[in-house]
């Protein structure tokens, strides 16, 4: 009983926001030859009481600058600078980084169709704009931006979780997670590449439905049903749904024009990397759980199924009142 109520209070003092503790995300956009659009949108909740402060080169000043306003679990300001002399060369960075061991999202838009990405963090809190983007740059930003997307997405976590539960170890886990990775492949590439569009709220809570479905599932004895004897049929299903879901942390962060291949490609390669690594960590717990404790380590699965569902049905009540309006 205890636990139960650990685990609901848990859920509650989170509000089961799925993306609560995202990245910062500083947007940059270069209206003339000297003049230039700021977009800073940073979590409301913070892990340190000094806050997140873009800094701006020495050479831009500020025209006009909007008031605060709120988006889901974040706030959003909105700013005009004039640059003499523009960006090139110039160093933007972002104090307070370390201070609450986040990351930053950087998007730099400059005119004629160049554009700039980085990912800011406690090891580095600052960037300078170069002249063009390099493919070595493109390969190491969109690398780890696929990875920290991935694991502060806890919703898509969860799906993983959920996928390890119900298949084990062995071949059948290496099926499994291949058709996962399959799937969600081939829709983060063909939203990303303006192939299709969708619904952003729709997506969303198929996603949350996705986790409860495989929740339920996981309440089943094992052999009972088609989808537990053919899981890779789920995981690939509903993977077309988590790569829409990917694509849009994408669109947000915006791709160098010059190199979309090469950075959605490295950007799918974080994905998978993170996942991999969730996974060995699942792997290696459950490895340490029989060790120490085989008699009851069985019971132990309980308590994340148990997370899947109450997690995963808040979020389809929420994300279904969005679809609803």
């Amino acid at each position: 009983m205890r636990v139960w109520l650990l685990l609901i209070a848990a859920l509650s003092a989170f509000d089961v926001q799925a993306h609560r503790f995202a990245p910062s995300l500083l947007q940059i956009q270069q209206m003339t030859q000297d003049s230039f659009a700021v977009t800073w949108k940073t979590p409301i909740q913070s892990a340190s009481d000094v806050a997140l402060v873009p800094m701006l080169p020495e050479n831009c000043g500020d025209e006009e600058i909007s008031p605060w306003i709120q988006e889901g679990t974040g706030k959003l300001q909105q700013r005009r600078v004039r640059c003499e002399d523009g960006l090139i060369e110039r160093v933007i960075a972002v104090k307070g980084i370390p201070e609450n061991q986040s990351s930053v999202m950087l998007n730099i838009s400059l005119l004629e169709g160049v554009s700039h990405q980085a990912v800011l963090n406690p090891e580095a809190t600052s960037f300078r704009v170069p002249r063009e983007p390099n493919s070595r740059q493109v390969i190491g930003r969109y690398t780890v931006l696929g990875a920290e997307h991935i694991w502060a997405g806890i919703d898509h976590l969860l799906f993983v979780l959920g996928l390890l539960l119900l298949v084990g170890g062995g071949s059948r886990l290496i099926w499994t997670i291949t058709a996962f990775t399959a799937g969600h492949s081939v829709t983060l590439a063909m939203v990303t590449l303006g192939v299709f569009d969708y619904p952003v709220a729709l997506i969303e809570f198929l996603i949350a439905l996705s986790i409860f479905v495989l929740a339920i599932e996981l309440t089943r004895e094992r052999g009972q049903s088609t989808l537990w004897r053919h899981p890779w049929w789920l995981a690939g299903g509903f993977g077309l749904l988590h790569g829409m879901g990917f694509a849009g942390a994408l669109a947000d962060t915006g791709l160098p024009q010059a190199n979309v291949p090469l950075a959605l490609l490295f950007f799918n390669i974080g994905i998978e990397a993170g996942q991999l690594a969730f996974i060995a960590m699942l792997l290696g717990f459950g490895f340490l759980a029989r060790r120490l404790s085989p008699t009851y380590s069985a019971s132990w699965v309980q308590l994340p199924v148990a997370v899947l569902g109450i997690a995963s049905a808040m979020w389809c009540i929420e994300r279904g009142l969005e679809v609803l309006g």
